[in-house]
């Protein structure tokens, strides 16, 4: 009988695992993660759960019985050391091995990091040791005004604490959005008494705050940093795995070599409609990437063409983003930016490539089939006063 073994126990592991005993594959299933909490799902470490809106058995993506009802074989707190393709085989750190017929690497990313004793946001250890601080009068100094780095000041503020960002960039998310929209997430923490500090960065952490770029010092009770993740190619890329940004893999999550596939932050995949690799470290490309490499890896015809998609909630904002806004020419905004309640759309030569509906509700499917449509547009038709 088969065995199938999935190397990393987050949301597209877990979901691979699932799709796999939906789908009627009645062989062995290993599904190995470094973390001691079975599979969990990310997004509510700097949101809800961050703010205390939400107890920890809601961030888990299966009752624990679920492993064992499955005849699931969850190894927590085990690391895969070598992956060897040709042998179908992965290696253990207890030195053990783990044959497999057809393998999935869904290892994700860790967060980039500082030198110095900062604190990152990535696991549900790390959330709850932030949520655990977060107090009146704590001054708390975030490093990056990247999306975690402005969901955790959001956090802090609510919180009662006294924030400041250090971002090198001119303003917020200006990589990610522009300029224009990323002044308006700057506007909007500025608003919360958020103390900004655009166009400098941060060189060292200190045990008493940060040292910047210009030798200036800025004190704080705790340093978050929030400057971006690197995917965990390592185990790929020893096996002689293709490597880009992340692992390569054709529309089907497949890399290359046939019996191995990848999913989730760690994949880099053809997107059919791109014409282009991406990689996409959202929520939603791990839940939707998962069963199709689980689909995949039985054989099925499958391709993996879900648009990258992407939320935030930041005080009052609620934001959902859809597409690549690579190689934009124009934005056309339906509804006024600084109202917080509007849908901006990034177009190129007339056609839409991403939109972002801000406080705007049940306008995800508009917005995508626009994008897959590929059609030229009326800007008229887009904006709406």
């Amino acid at each position: 009988m088969a065995t199938f073994v999935i190397v990393g126990a987050g949301l597209a592991g877990a979901k691979a695992a699932q799709t796999l005993r939906e789908e009627g594959f009645a062989g062995e299933v290993v599904l190995i993660g470094a973390e001691s909490e079975r599979p969990y799902e990310r997004p509510p470490l700097s949101k809800e759960y961050l703010q205390g809106r939400a107890e920890r058995d809601t961030i888990y993506v299966h009752e624990p019985s679920w492993y064992v009802d499955n005849a699931v074989d969850l190894r927590l707190g085990t690391r895969v050391t070598r992956i060897e393709p040709d042998d179908h085989l992965v290696r253990l750190d207890d030195g053990s091995r783990q044959p497999y017929d057809k393998l999935l690497i869904a290892t994700g990313a860790v967060p980039r990091r500082l030198p110095g004793p900062a604190h990152y946001l990535r696991t549900v250890e790390d959330s709850e040791a932030l949520r655990q601080r977060f107090a009146p009068g704590v001054s708390v100094l975030v490093v990056g005004a990247s999306w975690i780095g402005l969901e955790t000041a959001a956090a802090a503020r609510t919180a009662g604490c006294d924030v400041t960002v250090v971002e090198p960039e001119p303003t917020a998310l200006n990589k990610a959005l522009g300029p224009e929209l990323g002044a308006m997430f700057a506007r909007l923490h500025a608003g919360k008494g958020v103390e900004l500090r655009f166009g400098t960065a941060a060189a060292e952490v200190t045990p008493t705050g940060v040292r910047l770029s210009s030798g200036e010092r800025l004190t704080a009770d705790l340093v978050v940093a929030g400057i971006g993740a690197v995917p965990e190619v390592g185990l790929a890329r020893d096996a002689g795995l293709d490597v880009g940004q992340g692992i390569l893999t054709d529309p089907a999550l497949r890399t290359s070599h046939p019996d191995v596939f990848a999913a989730g932050d760690v994949a880099e995949f053809l997107h059919p409609l791109y014409g282009r690799h991406i990689r996409v470290e959202h929520w939603a490309n791990a839940l939707h990437g998962g069963p199709v490499a689980a689909r995949s890896m039985l054989g099925h015809e499958v391709v993996h063409d879900r648009l990258p998609y992407f939320y935030t909630d930041q005080y009052e904002l609620g934001m959902e983003f859809s597409g690549d806004v690579e190689g934009h020419d124009e934005v056309v905004y339906r509804g006024d930016p600084a109202s917080l309640e509007f849908v901006a759309y990034w177009l190129r030569e007339g056609r839409v490539v991403a939109g972002m509906n801000v406080n705007v509700w049940d306008v995800v499917d508009e917005i995508q089939e626009l994008i897959r449509s590929g059609v030229s547009v009326d800007r008229t038709s887009l904006w709406k006063g």
